[in-house]
């Protein structure tokens, strides 16, 4: 097995699985973001209502709420490469399906709330598997900068995906960009079947035993360097990450603009990721401490977009918005990576996505209805409010908070942690 030294931003990249995996979710992710886009704009196309959009949100993510940690049993017991290519290929035809509906003009809104149901229900497995899989690629010694590579990505796509969707929605139609994403998988199936499995750095699948998924949770709630961080996520990720529902209805009526106009904003809060995301790859550091900071300075941006009344200044706040959102995100995806135990890495980063993405059910309709009675920007102040308590919880949790995971150096690596292994779960 190839040994991969140095630390610098792109070392990861020296690493050849990570190319391809780069690679493969760069071109990925853009058809994703287009989705993302696309999907709101069709629901709003069919129901014109703020509330059926948070409503129909809520329903995309409602199985990872409920089957989240399941999938990361099932991500820990897993193949990680062979399990992706099934979550990846499934992803895919559900896309091509919505697209087919939507360009033969036979979609309902019945037909997209049960497709969203579907896509949710794959993700509660692929979330914490790719996750999980990061470290694989790379090892533990690369693994901030591959992570933060990988919020690159995503921010990139974020960029990317949804000013390609503003326009095609223009010229070709929403249903095209369900097809576009659909052939984007392509790419990271590719990745995954090439990779050189001898260079991968795979934990070992956990037996099947009963009481595992019990272990997690009990592992979690004793290691307050991970409990911390995941609380203040349950609460930002509740309020504050709901831009698939808030952003739709500003461009619509906070602006009066199209979509375009939110395929811009979407834009806009992306390319301040992707300049997050370098950031925090060339200095990045992880730990409670530096995840308290970047909650309060992600409320302070979204606090700017909800009280800037015109087009140019709320663009550029929600580039602040976008490297916000990417560091806190960075930070606290990271630190639960060095501090989970490998046994139990896929449970904790379900519990990640848990409470990133299965929120959304509570937080998707709070805040469309907060956007459609009150405003968007309403909608938005309610984000930055959450922000701040996660804060202040973040603040409150810290003296329980081990020193080793409070302050994590950007290069070295962090202490030791002496987690329980499972025989201590029995």
């Amino acid at each position: 097995m190839r040994r991969h030294r140095g630390r610098g931003t792109f070392a990861a990249l020296r690493v050849p699985n990570f190319r391809l995996y780069f690679v493969g979710q760069c071109v990925s992710l853009v058809g994703t973001w287009m989705q993302v886009v696309a999907q709101s704009w069709l629901v709003l196309q069919l129901t014109g209502s703020g509330t059926v959009l948070g409503l129909v949100v809520a329903a995309q993510f409602l199985p990872v709420l409920l089957l989240g940690p399941y999938g990361g049993l099932i991500a820990d017991r897993a193949d990680k490469r062979h399990l992706l290519m099934a979550t990846q290929t499934t992803l895919a035809t559900l896309a091509l399906l919505l697209g087919l509906l939507t360009v033969t003009h036979t979609v309902r809104l019945w037909m997209v709330v049960v497709l969203a149901v579907a896509l949710g229900t794959v993700n509660a497995v692929d979330n914490p598997t790719r996750q999980s899989f990061v470290p694989e690629v790379v090892g533990v010694g690369l693994l901030r900068g591959a992570v933060s590579l990988n919020s690159v990505i995503v921010n990139t796509a974020r960029a990317i995906g949804p000013a390609t969707a503003g326009i095609l929605i223009a010229t070709a139609g929403v249903g095209v960009c369900f097809l576009a994403n659909a052939a984007s998988f392509i790419a990271v199936l590719l990745a995954l079947r090439l990779m050189r499995t001898e260079e991968l750095h795979p934990h070992p699948a956990l037996p099947r035993e009963p009481g595992q998924l019990a272990a997690g949770l009990r592992y979690v709630r004793g290691t307050a360097g991970l409990w911390a961080p995941l609380a203040m996520m349950a609460l930002i990720g509740t309020l504050a990450y709901e831009f698939q529902v808030v952003l739709p209805v500003l461009a619509s009526t906070g602006v009066h603009g199209d979509a375009r106009t939110y395929g811009f904003m979407t834009s806009a809060m992306g390319l301040g990721a992707v300049a997050g995301g370098l950031a925090m790859a060339a200095y990045g550091r992880a730990g409670v401490i530096p995840l308290i900071g970047a909650a309060a300075a992600f409320a302070a941006a979204l606090t700017a977009v909800a009280v800037i009344p015109w087009l140019p200044g709320v663009l550029a706040a929600l580039a602040c918005v976008g490297v916000g959102s990417t560091v806190f995100l960075a930070t606290g995806n990271t630190t639960l990576q060095l501090v989970a135990e490998p046994s139990f890495r896929g449970r904790v980063m379900a519990l990640w996505s848990v409470t990133f993405l299965g929120s959304t059910p509570v937080g998707g309709p709070i805040v469309g209805a907060v956007a459609q009675h009150l405003g968007p920007r309403a909608g938005l102040g309610l984000g930055a409010a959450a922000c701040l308590a996660a804060a202040l919880l973040g603040l409150l949790a810290l003296p329980r908070v081990p020193e080793r995971h409070r302050f994590l150096e950007p290069r070295a690596a962090p202490g030791p942690s002496a987690p329980p292994t499972e025989a201590d779960h029995p």
